[in-house]
């Protein structure tokens, strides 16, 4: 397949292109750097991509493409926050002019990068792709908003699936360490101290970023009759943590650690499982691998390997609301997150 993957260096496409390559597909990206200079360890293989924010796109780019795999997004709640206005126009408006321009282009395939947070604040009962919205933030509010469009997009001749991942953890060379798996290793193996930043009760379902990956692989590969229109929760369904099973895998898992609890620790409205049955019967080719006490390790053992210090953890490295803020103090990103000229150039060279 021709396959045009928007975001594809970000932190899931860094893991996600080089694994479409390993399958034979043709993978074109498209991304607009602003995460240029975040990345840990060795490059993926570079492919060819387009160089613009997702809200240019337009359908003459798209011609002659098997699938759109739509990462590119405002990537999590705090960034979300932080300017909620700029988190719609991108994540839910930057979709739907992705798609349309796609179906335009006679795209017939569009896998949409959705997310659990949609469902927000829920109580302990496992929650299948039918429960109802709840979401608590505007990032969880815009995925409610790009599924409802382009749901009401789909045809015959534009095929539409919705890929709700759990909270994804795991080492890739685009590192996030504002993840909650990532975070509470990064601080056990730079400070000792396993840092919850809430009281530790909420639910939240995790999965590693190469089974996010393989997910949206086994989706573009399957046939149209099992994914048209149709809702997934990526993951697996006993990996449903309370945060603070969470920490004590981490504190089990880096030596000399310890439990220790933020002064701003507290309740956090986010409370919700999932149950990821349905993506498992639809879609037999894809088997997840990895657990969380798994993931733990690999992300000790990659830290130790890179010597990821607490700066780096902290900065704007590996933190991506500072990253934006950074960028937009030095003038080389606009209030609207819209990357300036000095910004493609620094990336290019």
């Amino acid at each position: 397949m021709r396959i045009l993957v928007t975001g594809h260096r970000g932190y899931i496409g860094s893991c996600l292109v080089p694994l479409l390559l390993d399958r034979g597909h043709e993978v074109v990206g498209l991304d607009s750097g602003l995460y240029a200079g975040c990345q840990v360890g060795p490059a993926p293989e570079p492919v060819p991509a387009f160089e613009m924010d997702i809200r240019d796109v337009t359908a003459d780019l798209l011609h002659g493409f098997d699938a759109v795999i739509h990462l590119a997004a405002i990537s999590n709640d705090p960034l979300g926050d932080l300017n909620p206005e700029c988190t719609y126009d991108i994540n839910y408006r930057g979709t739907v002019q992705v798609a349309r321009q796609a179906r335009e282009a006679g795209v017939p395939r569009f896998l949409f990068s959705s997310s659990c947070s949609l469902y927000g604040a829920h109580g302990d009962d496992l929650l299948d792709e039918s429960a109802a919205f709840n979401p608590v933030t505007p990032y969880g509010e815009s995925k409610v908003l790009a599924e409802r469009d382009l749901h009401e997009m789909a045809s015959p001749a534009f095929s539409p699936t919705y890929l709700r991942n759990a909270t994804v953890y795991g080492f890739a060379p685009m590192l996030r360490g504002d993840l909650v798996v990532n975070n509470l290793v990064g601080y056990a193996t730079t400070t000792g101290e396993v840092l919850l930043k809430s009281d530790g009760t909420p639910w939240r379902p995790l999965v590693h970023v190469e089974d996010v990956s393989r997910a949206f692989i086994a989706i573009a590969e399957a046939p149209r009759e099992l994914v048209h229109d149709r809702a997934f929760n990526v993951g697996v369904t006993t990996e449903n943590y309370r945060m603070r099973q969470v920490a004590e895998i981490v504190e089990r898992n880096v030596a000399g650690s310890a439990i220790t609890f933020a002064s701003t620790a507290g309740p956090d409205k986010r409370n919700y499982r999932v149950t990821c049955d349905a993506i498992r019967a639809a879609l037999p080719a894809f088997e997840p691998c990895w657990t969380v006490e798994r993931g733990v390790q690999e992300l000790r053992d990659a830290y130790a390997r890179y010597g990821l210090t607490l700066a780096d953890l902290t900065g704007p490295r590996l933190q991506r609301i500072q990253h934006i803020q950074a960028l937009q103090a030095a003038g080389r990103l606009d209030s609207s997150l819209r990357v300036l000229e000095p910004v493609a150039a620094a990336a290019a060279g």
